[in-house]
């Protein structure tokens, strides 16, 4: 009989500058501690890593403060399109979506597609889907996303993207601040999955492909899993998630990987963040950008990296 593992869980809520005042730290604080709460209890009472993140990816998107799901933001044409990825270290199989519109949880796309021939699929063949999973339609707008977009547009889109998390005091001051959602789970079985979930950037052409929905933001194989955030084009130039797992994969513990592949990425003034979980249950973050939104549970109590110092580039909890 196979030797049942203490679980492991670490989200995150993107990536980017320091959150405005205590206030929003604890808004943030408030909104990933209760999805750890539920998810883990979730994993303790036997879920599988692939349920557990589901859940936990549905719960981030539900929030209207993170940018997936509803309160995503707007692209340039004033429209929500999402992305998702899901992948089971496990089976090694990889799902996701496109730039797709109209659902209520994108992640939810991303499972059905978990055993399909056919496992990424973009806007209309997303759509498809949708259709014939009865997905109802939903809006994902919020006001808040809204109005972010028409002051963007009273300024001819000028900022890049739009903000990691919708406050009504950070509309005023949207500097380049990047939003996505992410769960990695460790099941009591010794498997890792992992999640992702996107808005995009705001503001963006259309059509643009964020990195949620391709391996190098999303990636796992039975020894580890990792889910990025940040500028989407630099964490896909880096490779950044699928990177980290090889390296653990090949016999790197993953502090000594998450160590190499930020010292990399900071040498290549890129600007994102990732959480990870290895097999043996070490739970770890890195970040290049001034803020890391990320939460976790180590098995027998709850923290975050809301706080740290901005210098501070990787962290391990080791078992």
């Amino acid at each position: 009989m196979k030797t049942q593992v203490q679980p492991k869980l670490i989200i995150h809520g993107g990536a980017g500058s320091s959150l405005h005042g205590k206030g929003g730290v604890e808004a943030v604080r408030h909104s990933l501690h209760k999805v750890i709460e539920e998810v883990y209890s979730l994993l303790l009472s036997g879920a599988t890593a692939k349920e557990a993140v589901v859940r936990g990816c549905q719960l981030l998107e539900d929030d209207p403060r993170f940018n997936a799901g509803t309160g995503s933001v707007l692209q340039s044409d004033g429209q929500i399109r999402m992305s998702a990825a899901l992948m089971d270290g496990t089976t090694q199989s990889f799902s996701g979506v496109i730039n797709v519109s109209r659902v209520k949880n994108p992640i939810d796309l991303a499972k059905a597609l978990q055993s399909s021939p056919d496992r990424v699929l973009s806007d209309y063949g997303a759509a498809e889907l949708a259709r014939e999973l009865q997905i109802p339609s939903y809006n994902a707008l919020t006001d808040l996303r809204l109005q972010e977009w028409i002051q963007e547009r009273q300024q001819n889109f000028k900022s890049t993207m739009a903000g990691v998390v919708a406050e009504p005091e950070l509309v005023e001051t949207s500097s380049a601040r990047r939003g996505t959602i992410g769960v990695v789970a460790l099941d009591t079985n010794g498997q890792i999955v992992v999640g992702t979930s996107t808005g995009g950037k705001g503001f963006e052409r259309i059509g643009r492909v964020s990195d949620s929905a391709m391996p190098a933001g999303n990636y796992a194989t039975k020894y580890a899993g990792v889910s990025c955030t940040g500028i989407g084009e630099d964490i896909i130039d880096e490779c950044l998630a699928a990177k980290i797992v090889v390296r653990v994969t090949d016999g790197m513990s993953l502090k000594e990987a998450m160590k190499r592949s930020f010292a990399e990425a900071y040498e290549n003034k890129r600007d994102f963040g990732a959480i990870a979980l290895d097999a043996t249950g070490a739970i770890a973050w890195g970040k290049t950008s001034q803020a890391l939104l990320a939460a976790f549970h180590d098995g027998e109590k709850i923290g975050d990296t809301l706080e740290l110092p901005e210098s501070t580039e990787v962290g391990c909890i080791e078992n």
